[in-house]
């Protein structure tokens, strides 16, 4: 039986400025089907999908729904024709309740009853398989219960079309397969879906069509059974690209940085790390795994002199760095890189130029009042040149620069000091195929030059072909080290969520396989 169509984009074309993000889409979403879009960064997705949510207004084109042309000025009018979409990034009121969110801003004349709507939203979940409750505060909820809330809150209003931006980005294995099996009760229920996201594995498992653009234009749809990783990436970039992560085999070293019962607090006074013990080698790279909010950040900043400790030692290559500011650790001549996941708040100055920015670690040096800008000028054309950095001068700010372009930039400009660790925080979120495959090569030369990198990454698939061991979180404490070779995506699933701990394990089990002998480092204890 064919599917009857939902929304249908006929020549759409959106413009900012004399940059052309959608040109002449063509696109239809059909009832009862997941629709993936894919693209590289900057291909118009979001935009794409920003028009059919009322964020943005095309130039030119129509839109159809439910076979009427329709006009879409605002969210009101996406909201009225059932369009509902579901943000990266959360709207959600922390202090209200699960209920509460969900009538906000309801434009009923009469105020919403809540016990009316809480049991509305219990009929929802147990039409669709969500685990929602309504009376808990979303303070208190973990990132895929928001998740779900949001997809709630859209289905509450009414919605028959779906769209999900980068809805994996922060989810486990067990969470990510949860939230598609409730994505498919709603296909199955009539419901139009569409999912933007990066995850070729995630397109293959969940869609049943895949729509490609390249460039702000529209390249194809293909039955995603007719469909591979390999024949997608061909069609996004153009050209075929090896989907092969590297891990060369580099003779160990000593370890460069050792991390002794580190305890850290975060923003909010709550323990972050609880007692970690780790170490990092040279010429080998440690993936860090664990849902959001598990106390990666706080490691990192740690490590890179930004954050406090409570309690324990980091040790960098002898020297005790823990109640180092990163300028006492730069002065002792310790050289250490951190690429921060907020890349444009902590990384680098938005508004400055590749230049300035290549200056903002070096500028106090030398013995003249005046910044060298050529020196940086200079740095900035190398890195432009061998990474590939689409910049139309070195003198662009960098906030005006595609994702990828901004994480060139970042990781440039810390490799460029010759770091002997890095410490680097979801270096490829939100990155294309392309410019994430760049970023790994990059990581992996640096392993060559004997460096020590510390990788907290969200894509389990991606840590097991690229790192060497795994280090697994959750709530603080280390459930287990694990060599990446030996181990599975199940298995660290589920030690991210604390279902299995193999530190515990150790204890009467020392020839587990797949556990790294040095998981639980102590001084003194060097393999």
């Amino acid at each position: 039986m064919e599917q009857s169509s939902a929304i249908r984009l006929e020549n759409v074309t959106k413009t900012f400025g004399s940059v052309v993000a959608n040109k002449d889409i063509c696109l239809d979403i059909k009832r009862g089907e997941i629709l993936s879009l894919l693209g590289e960064n900057g291909s118009g997705k979001t935009t794409l999908m920003n028009m059919l949510s009322g964020i943005y207004f095309p130039d030119s084109g129509k839109i159809y729904a439910y076979g009427q042309e329709v006009s879409i000025r605002s969210p009101k009018d996406a909201f009225d024709l059932h369009i509902g979409m579901i943000h990266q990034h959360f709207k959600l009121v922390d202090i209200f309740t699960a209920a509460e969110n969900v009538i906000l801003g309801n434009s009923n004349d009469k105020k919403e009853n809540l016990r009316t709507a809480t049991a509305r939203i219990r009929e929802i979940c147990d039409k669709y398989g969500f685990d929602v409750d309504p009376n808990q505060k979303v303070y208190n909820m973990s990132v895929s219960q928001k998740q779900t809330l949001e997809i709630v809150k859209v289905l509450y209003h009414g919605a028959e079309v779906l769209i999900l931006d980068e809805p994996t980005a922060v989810l486990t294995l067990q969470e990510t397969e949860k939230l598609f099996k409730v994505l498919r009760n709603m296909k199955e229920a009539g419901k139009a879906i569409v999912i933007i996201t990066h995850k070729l594995n995630e397109v293959l498992d969940i869609s049943d069509r895949v729509s490609i653009l390249r460039h702000g234009e529209y390249i194809g749809t293909v039955n995603t059974k007719d469909a591979t990783d390999l024949s997608l990436t061909e069609m996004m970039v153009g050209k075929k690209v090896s989907l092969d992560i590297a891990r060369p085999v580099v003779e160990k070293k000593k370890p460069l940085l050792e991390i002794r019962d580190l305890t850290i607090r975060n923003d909010e006074g709550n323990v972050a790390i609880d007692n970690v013990n780790f170490y990092i080698r040279g010429g080998e790279i440690l993936g860090v795994a664990g849902i959001a909010g598990c106390g990666q950040k706080e490691l990192c900043e740690a490590i890179a002199g930004l954050r406090k400790i409570e309690n324990g030692k980091m040790i960098h290559q002898g020297e005790d760095i823990s109640a180092m500011s990163p300028k006492q650790i730069t002065e002792k001549g310790i050289s250490m890189s951190f690429i921060p996941e907020d890349r444009l708040g902590m990384g680098l100055a938005p508004s400055l130029s590749i230049t300035d920015n290549m200056l903002l670690k070096t500028y106090s040096e030398g013995k003249s009042p005046f910044v060298d800008r050529k020196r940086g000028r200079n740095e900035a054309e190398k890195i432009i040149e061998d990474l590939d950095v689409v910049t139309p001068s070195t003198e662009t700010p960098v906030r005006r620069l595609s994702g990828g372009n901004v994480q060139k930039v970042l990781l440039g400009r810390e490799i460029k000091s010759g770091p002997n660790v890095i410490i680097t925080a979801y270096p490829v979120r939100g990155l294309d195929i392309n410019s994430s495959y760049l970023i790994y090569d990059i990581l992996n030369q640096q392993k060559q030059n004997d460096v020590g990198i510390l990788f907290i990454g969200e894509d389990l698939d991606v840590m097991l072909s690229l790192c060497d061991k795994i280090m697994v979180l959750c709530h603080g404490k280390v459930m287990g080290i694990v060599n990446a070779e030996n181990t599975s995506k199940e298995e660290l699933g589920l030690m991210m969520t604390g279902a299995i701990n193999l530190m515990e394990a150790r204890t009467t089990d020392e020839k587990k396989p797949g556990i790294a002998k040095d998981s639980n480092i102590k001084e003194g204890n060097h393999e």
